[in-house]
């Protein structure tokens, strides 16, 4: 299966409009808090903890496609440090942490995350699975129904931007933050 998604940068005024227009129309799947650690390798290769388990995800072909497959292990959430320390121990070092508050929801027939990073922003996400021979009617699908949430697709160059931008300086970032709703993850 590949996963296709597009999604936009959105203002925070934007944020609480979709969760409150998706929470009216759509069905909620749940609300989300994550700590996600990237590791600095060749692939998108990650771990993360929510309040239900952790998990090893990576993500095959490059950040930011808008199609990619992706493999998940989850694990018992209290395994999440030993997880780090594994591939700390192998030679991965901690490239990005990062602290996120997801609503998900399915509308339309497909899954919406309603994202707020700490430090990083608020994004829409709108995804689908689909067979290899789909993926062009599955991306076509996803950047109509974005349209219909009246978010405007950020180009990958501006994610691609974003993204560098927090990788460089993400320990001083979250130094500023407050982070009381993740305590208990």
């Amino acid at each position: 299966m590949k996963e296709v998604e597009v999604r936009g940068f959105i203002s925070e005024d934007e944020y609480r409009s979709l969760i409150r227009l998706l929470e009216e129309e759509g069905v909620k799947i749940k609300e989300d808090r994550q700590i996600t650690i990237y590791f600095s390798c060749d692939e998108d290769l990650r771990i993360q903890k929510n309040k239900d388990f952790a998990k090893i995800w990576l993500k095959k072909g490059k950040i930011h496609d808008d199609s990619r497959e992706e493999i998940e292990i989850k694990f018992e959430r209290n395994r999440f440090e030993e997880l780090k320390n594994l591939f700390m121990a192998l030679g991965y070092d901690v490239e990005i942490k990062w602290y996120r508050k997801r609503h998900l929801f399915r509308w339309k027939d497909l899954k919406i995350s309603v994202d707020h990073t700490v430090g990083y922003g608020h994004i829409v996400e709108v995804e689908e699975l689909c067979q290899e021979n789909e993926e062009d009617r599955a991306k076509e699908r996803v950047r109509r129904v974005l349209g219909e949430l009246d978010v405007d697709e950020t180009p990958r160059e501006k994610f691609d931007e974003k993204f560098r931008h927090y990788r460089k300086r993400w320990k001083s970032i979250l130094r500023e933050k407050d982070f009381s709703d993740f305590e208990d993850l």
